[in-house]
């Protein structure tokens, strides 16, 4: 994605599209049959929601299946999951119940990612096994009650101690999902100087229950209520020097690094809840009767489930291509991650909406799964990074390469001849896209519609990324309408590329008429996508952006509504 901001399609990563190694494959079948069949018998997900707490008996199994261990190494006694299978495995446990994917998450791709990823030696032996079997639940302690997205906010502070063996903790976590029930903690905290300026230095500790830490009560929510989520205080808690998670000052990037393996698992959570909200919808259409026959067949409906179809299809894409990244050791899938979380999230609860409508009045009646599932999927869309910071972000680190090669690139432009031997091979690849786009070569003919559309669109992105810096330059930070439709742009072409590469693969695999499926899929989601990033891109020039803030501004000066009818 860092490359399209260039206009620079690096085609390499994206085709051919992932597949499990078939041993994997083999040795996953077994444990996703038993999770559904186990699912379909044992778990009752309206008492977990009713009472807000995971049986004892789904925690067992869990346990005796080693899923708080998916890709912790064999010598620790964990499955040594590839990133793909691991985050193919939530998708199953979320389809099941939302709590216990979501205590899965928190435990294994954030709790235990920082010591898989920046662990000792020392810290891996002693760690991991008992996390792997679920002996010790694991959490990951980052957000504060007033710092949430914003890490330059965090106040909980890590200062040596005094008789000079390892650090003392003091302050609190907010949101910290298993905070009650968790054993250990991978904690971020303040190590640098307060008068040092206004962005610190973090540090991440491995910090252990008996160290001093206390959970301040487990948090009334909206939904995932059989998750355990709690604030958490460390006031003086020792931690042993031993127990640094990386380096000293380098906490910032654990953070980083845990939350962008995160976000691909969340976002694998959504493609199973999606998947059993369409069964849902789809059942309930064909038995449901109206006007002398099932409400399935009326067009409205028809429109409603073929769009989940479609934009199940792109997140599921999206999802795998983004896990295949990881396992193909991608040095920054960072842009991608926050892409499949947003798209995820937002698919899901769109999907969670729509199949609610489908069932109408019993949709909107407690006790059945509609209305508990709608308030499970609202987490999604700001746990691990709200959206709207996320889209931030993509837009933001996306133009960090184009900003540095604007100069060099202008330069080049004007002198071609002498410029062309200046350049680097990527800035010359991005200079001579200018003089026409990029094409894909791996994708099969009869997708071209649909590839030609991609690179127009990738062309038309990083045109509208050095239009938007060379206009705003360094306000570009403050610019958030402009960051929003660059990063629904790249959202967009990030899943059509997806989508390209999966379908792709299908019809080599299964031939044209056996993917006609896929290739509908394909054809749908470009034609729906070729309309959200047309309104965006006639939005960069055609807008009322500061009308809107110039609304919002006066409407805080009235603190609320200003009119009233009488």
């Amino acid at each position: 994605m860092k490359s399209l901001f260039h206009g620079v399609l690096a085609e390499e990563l994206v085709s051919p599209y992932p597949e499990l190694p078939a041993e994997e494959r083999a040795e996953l079948e077994p444990l996703l049959d038993r999770l559904r069949k186990f699912g379909a018998t044992r778990v009752d997900s309206a008492a977990i929601d009713r009472d807000g707490v995971l049986p004892d008996e789904v925690l067992a199994f869990a346990r005796a299946e080693r899923l708080f261990g998916l890709r912790v190494p064999r010598q620790q006694d964990g499955l040594a999951l590839t990133t793909s299978a691991s985050v193919r495995v939530m998708q199953e446990v979320a389809a099941i119940d939302p709590s216990l994917s979501f205590t899965l998450a928190a435990h294994g791709a954030l709790g235990t990612t920082g010591l898989l990823l920046f662990g000792s030696d020392m810290q891996r032996r002693k760690y991991l096994p008992r996390l792997a079997r679920g002996e010790a639940i694991a959490a990951f302690a980052l957000s504060e009650p007033s710092a949430g997205s914003d890490a330059a906010s965090i106040q909980l502070r890590a200062d040596r101690a005094t008789d000079g063996e390892g650090w003392v903790l003091a302050g609190k976590k907010a949101w910290v999902t298993n905070g009650a029930i968790a054993d250990l903690f991978t904690v971020f905290a303040r190590t640098s100087p307060a008068d040092e300026g206004t962005k610190p230095r973090l540090t991440s500790f491995v910090v252990e229950r008996g160290h001093g830490v206390r959970s301040t009560g487990r948090l009334s929510t909206h939904g995932v209520r059989g998750a355990s989520t709690a604030n958490v205080a460390f006031e003086g808690a020792k931690v042993p020097t031993g127990n640094v998670l990386g380096d000293v000052g380098r906490g910032f990037k654990v953070a980083m690094e845990v939350l962008n393996l995160g976000r691909v698992s969340l976002a694998g959570a959504c493609v199973g809840q999606s998947r059993r909200l369409l069964e849902m919808a789809i059942a309930h259409a064909q038995q449901r009767r109206a006007f002398g026959r099932a409400i399935g067949e009326f067009g409205l409906i028809k429109d409603k489930i073929s769009r989940m179809v479609v934009e199940i299809y792109a997140l599921e894409s999206v999802v795998y291509l983004t896990t295949g990244l990881v396992d193909a050791r991608v040095a920054d899938y960072s842009l991608e991650s926050a892409i499949s979380k947003v798209l995820g999230s937002e698919t899901l609860y769109r999907v969670a909406h729509e199949s609610l409508q489908i069932a109408a009045g019993l949709g909107y009646a407690g006790g059945l799964p509609w209305e508990r599932l709608l308030r499970d999927a609202r987490l999604n869309l700001f746990f691990a990074g709200t959206n709207e910071i996320l889209r931030c972000f993509i837009a933001l680190a996306g133009m960090q390469g184009p900003g540095k090669s604007i100069t060099e690139v202008s330069r080049a432009m004007r002198e071609p001849i002498k410029g062309f031997g200046l350049l680097s091979d990527f800035a010359l690849r991005r200079a001579k896209s200018a003089l026409g786009r990029e094409r894909m070569h791996r994708v099969h003919p009869i997708l071209n519609k649909e590839t030609v559309l991609f690179e127009e669109h990738v062309s038309e992105l990083a045109r509208q990324v050095e239009r938007a810096l060379r206009k705003h330059g360094s306000e570009i930070a403050e610019m958030q309408y402009t960051q929003r439709r660059i990063a629904d742009l790249a959202i967009d072409l990030y899943a059509l590329a997806a989508c390209l590469s999966r379908t792709t693969r299908a019809i080599e695999r299964k031939g044209e008429e056996g993917a006609r499926r896929e290739i509908e899929l394909t054809t749908a989601f470009g034609a729906l996508a070729q309309e959200r990033m047309g309104h965006n891109i006639r939005a960069f020039d055609r807008n009322e952006d500061e009308l809107f803030k110039g609304i919002a501004t006066r409407t805080y000066g009235d603190g609320g509504y200003p009119f009233d009818f009488l």
